[in-house]
């Protein structure tokens, strides 16, 4: 199918292959029982097939949506064999997802207008938040972009200390206060110290506190407020990062977030330890927000561009 065309270079492919081999070889244990002494596909098998995609955390809405294209594609060809399933479902759920317009990209790129690029991280502590935002630096320091680091998650002495690690291993200049003190402020600090070091990317750590939602509003408006009295359109990305092996918990989490603040890109981490990497096929086609990073493993490399026709290819391949 001319969708799937080698997008990524060998290496990162091998990455995201291994990366999801839990949630696949799940899933395709799932799918072989589901089909077991069926040759054709019936509705017995849709019925099945709709139980595994919903097992695998791609969520309901999703799996009506690929089992409904699925229905159409068996009323046009009339015959399909459960021994085409595999790719019938690949075809599919890329077809579904090419309906976004996102999730095209290969590179970690940033707009070559704004600069400094300000990038506001945020999400529940444990998600994987501070080790994304180490392996972005990590990323674009790399793609030699000059970068900065924020230590504005000020609520946990660990958090500081763990993006000092990062910053020291990746190179790059970090700002950073006393525990407690005031986000705002290093924000602030962050900001003015990036504009004068010609900074091209500033990424600003937050405290990931959900079961106060009103505060965390507080708290992320106020941080952005303080941010524009430096760089009037900041921060140009708000992004929310998600721990995948949570599963439909990830759901949750990505609907209180954009409630409490905007929300405008997504990375799915850990995505390596679980069988659940379904969710990212859902969370991709029901938030109106871009999956943007997806975490494949430990390695500084292995946090990916979120591209979906590589994706879709590495999951049913």
């Amino acid at each position: 199918m001319s969708l799937f065309k080698r997008i990524f270079s060998k290496e990162k492919k091998e990455t995201l292959d291994k990366g999801l081999e839990k949630s696949k070889s799940s899933f395709f244990n799932k799918l072989s029982k589901a089909v077991a002494g069926k040759t054709k596909v019936d509705d017995d098998v849709l019925d099945n097939l709709e139980e595994v995609l919903v097992s695998s955390d791609v969520g309901v809405e999703t799996t009506l949506k690929i089992i409904d294209r699925i229905e159409a594609r068996v009323a046009k060809d009339k015959y399909l064999g459960t021994d085409e399933l595999n790719a019938i479902l690949r075809d599919e759920i890329a077809g579904l997802l090419a309906e976004t317009n996102v999730g095209n990209e290969t590179e970690f790129t940033i707009p070559s207008d704004k600069k400094p690029y300000v990038i506001m991280v945020v999400g529940v502590n444990g998600v994987g938040k501070t080790t994304t935002i180490g392996k972005l630096a990590a990323q674009f320091n790399k793609a030699g972009k000059k970068v900065v680091l924020g230590a504005a998650d000020t609520f946990r002495a660990a958090a500081i200390d763990q993006l000092q690690v990062w910053a020291d291993r990746v190179g790059v200049p970090i700002v950073r206060q006393e525990m407690g003190s005031d986000p705002a402020s290093v924000a602030f600090d962050t900001l003015k110290s990036g504009v004068t070091q010609n900074a091209d990317v500033i990424i600003i750590d937050t405290a990931g506190r959900l079961h106060n939602k009103v505060n965390l509003m507080n708290e992320l408006t106020k941080i952005k407020r303080v941010m524009q009295k430096v760089v009037t359109d900041a921060p140009h990305e708000v992004l929310l990062v998600l721990d995948g092996s949570t599963g439909q918990n990830a759901f949750e989490q990505a609907k209180q977030f954009t409630i409490a603040t905007e929300v405008t890109s997504l990375a799915v981490t850990k995505l390596d330890g679980t069988a659940k990497g379904g969710v990212v096929i859902g969370i991709s086609d029901q938030f109106q927000i871009p999956v943007k990073y997806i975490g494949v493993g430990e390695g500084i490399d292995d946090l990916q561009i979120f591209n979906k026709i590589e994706f879709v290819d590495s999951f049913f391949n």
